[in-house]
C-alpha cells in the first residue's frame, strides 16, 4: 500500500489491513506462518550478500522472519513508530530495552507502581548487572529530575500504571526526557496502540506486552518495542539477537490475527469497564474503585488529555479489606479468577499476592497499593451479566 495512503487510514483500518503487503508468493490474504527455524540460499554469493546486508533477505528466525516482520510493521504503523521489534514476552522488550541503552555504572529513573514483574527486574535483576533504578513518587512528572544526573540513560513510566490505574503525564515528562537528552520509554500495555499513541506526546520509545491487548485471546506471550528506526536496529543487533529473546512465528501469527480485532474488542473492553466501574462505585460494600473515566479519579483530566477512550482495567478496594475481596473472588461464577489481562472474558486477580507479591508490606504501604486491592481486567461479555455476576458476589460477603 501506497505510503500516502497508509498516513490517512484511521487506526482500525490499519489492525485490520495493517500496511497492505501480501505474501509474494500465493497473495494469500491471511499472511501466512513462516513456520521455519532457517532459510536457503541461491548461491554463496547471494548468502554473503544477505549476511552483510547488501541485499534482503532473511538467514535465520532469531535474525528474522517473514511473519515476525509483518507484525513489525503493523505495531510501527500502530504507534506512529519509524520500526519495531517483536520480542518472545513482555518481559523479554523490556531487558532488550534496558540493555540496549544502558551498562554497568548507569541508572534508569521510574516509577515505584509498575507490573510487578517490572518493579523485579528494576529492583532486583537490574542492580546484579550495575544498572540503578530510582524511583520517582506520584506526580512522577514532577519528580523525575531531581532524580537526573550525567549516568541516567533512561526515564521509563508505566500508564495507565499496574494496578492502581495511576496516571502519567506523558507530555510533561517528555518535556524533562528532551531537556536533559535522556530517552523517555512508555509502557503502553494497558491503554494499548488504540487509545494512546505515546510518540504522539513525545516519547521516544513505546513498549507492550503484547500477550495482553495486543493478542487479546490468551493463547500466547510476546512483546512489542517502537521507536526510532536508528534504535530499533542496535536493539535487534545488539541485545535481542545475542539474547535470544525472539517470538516464534506462529505466536506472531496469532498476534497478527488479534489485532485485527483490535478496535471492535477495545470498544467493546472500555463500554463494560465503565459500566462496571460505575456499578461498582456506587455501590455501599465497596470503599474505592480506581478507574480513569470516573471524574474522582485523581488523573482523570490527564487521562482525558492523552488517551482516546479510558481502557477495559479497573481496581476497586472492599470495606472488608483483603478477607473480603478474597471472599469476593470466590463467589464469581461468569468471571475468571486468573492472572493476566486482556482477553476478551472477564480475568480478576489480587495484585498483592500474585502479579505484585514482589513488594513487600513495606513497599504496598508506601507506594499506596492496597493489599486489599482486587484488580479487574474486563472482557467483551455482555454488560448485564457481567454487573449481576459481581452483583451477586458482593451480596455473600
Amino acid at each position: 500500500m501506497k505510503e500516502e495512503i497508509l498516513k490517512s487510514l484511521k487506526k482500525d483500518t490499519i489492525c485490520v489491513h495493517g500496511s497492505g503487503k501480501r505474501d509474494p508468493l500465493a497473495r494469500a490474504v491471511s499472511f501466512p506462518i513462516y513456520q521455519s527455524s532457517t532459510f536457503a540460499f541461491e548461491s554463496t554469493r547471494d548468502a554473503l550478500e544477505v549476511f552483510d546486508e547488501r541485499k534482503p533477505g532473511y538467514v535465520y528466525t532469531r535474525w528474522g522472519n517473514p511473519t515476525i516482520e509483518y507484525l513489525e510493521e503493523m505495531m510501527a504503523l500502530l504507534e506512529g513508530g519509524q520500526s519495531a521489534l517483536i520480542t518472545s514476552s513482555g518481559m523479554a522488550a523490556l531487558s532488550t530495552l534496558v540493555f540496549t541503552l544502558a551498562k554497568t555504572g548507569d541508572n534508569i529513573v521510574t516509577q515505584p507502581i509498575l507490573y510487578g514483574g517490572s518493579y523485579s527486574f528494576f529492583k532486583g535483576f537490574a542492580p546484579r548487572v550495575g544498572i540503578e533504578a530510582r524511583f520517582a513518587q506520584d506526580p512522577v512528572h514532577e519528580n523525575i529530575e531531581k532524580l537526573i544526573d550525567e549516568r541516567t540513560k533512561l526515564i521509563y513510566i508505566e500508564t495507565p500504571a499496574n494496578p492502581t490505574l495511576m496516571i502519567v503525564d506523558i507530555a510533561e515528562c517528555a518535556k524533562v526526557a528532551k531537556k536533559y537528552g535522556i530517552p523517555l520509554a512508555v509502557d503502553n500495555t494497558f491503554a494499548t496502540s488504540y487509545l494512546q499513541n505515546p510518540l504522539s506526546f513525545g516519547a521516544d520509545i513505546v513498549l507492550h506486552s503484547a500477550t495482553k491487548y495486543i493478542n487479546g485471546h490468551a493463547d500466547t506471550v510476546g512483546g512489542v518495542l517502537v521507536g526510532s528506526k536508528e534504535f530499533i536496529e542496535k536493539a535487534k543487533k545488539e541485545v535481542l539477537r545475542e539474547l535470544g529473546g525472539v517470538i516464534d512465528p506462529f505466536g506472531a501469527w496469532l498476534m497478527i490475527r488479534g489485532l485485527k480485532t483490535l478496535a471492535v474488542r477495545m470498544e467493546r473492553h472500555c463500554a463494560n469497564a465503565k459500566a462496571l466501574a460505575e456499578f461498582l462505585n456506587s455501590h455501599k460494600k465497596v470503599d474505592k474503585v480506581y478507574y480513569p473515566g470516573l471524574p474522582s479519579h485523581k488523573g482523570h483530566e490527564i487521562a482525558k488529555k492523552q488517551m482516546r477512550d479510558f481502557g477495559g482495567m479497573l481496581s476497586f478496594e472492599l470495606k472488608g479489606g483483603r478477607e473480603a475481596g478474597e471472599k469476593l473472588m470466590d463467589q464469581l461464577k461468569v468471571m475468571i479468577l486468573a492472572v493476566s489481562l486482556g482477553d476478551v472474558g472477564t480475568l480478576i486477580t489480587h495484585p498483592a499476592s500474585s502479579t505484585h507479591r514482589q513488594y513487600s508490606k513495606e513497599e504496598l504501604k508506601a507506594f499506596g497499593l492496597s493489599e486489599g486491592l482486587v484488580r479487574v481486567s474486563v472482557g467483551i461479555e455482555n454488560t448485564e451479566d457481567l454487573i449481576r455476576d459481581m452483583e451477586q458476589a458482593l451480596e455473600k460477603i
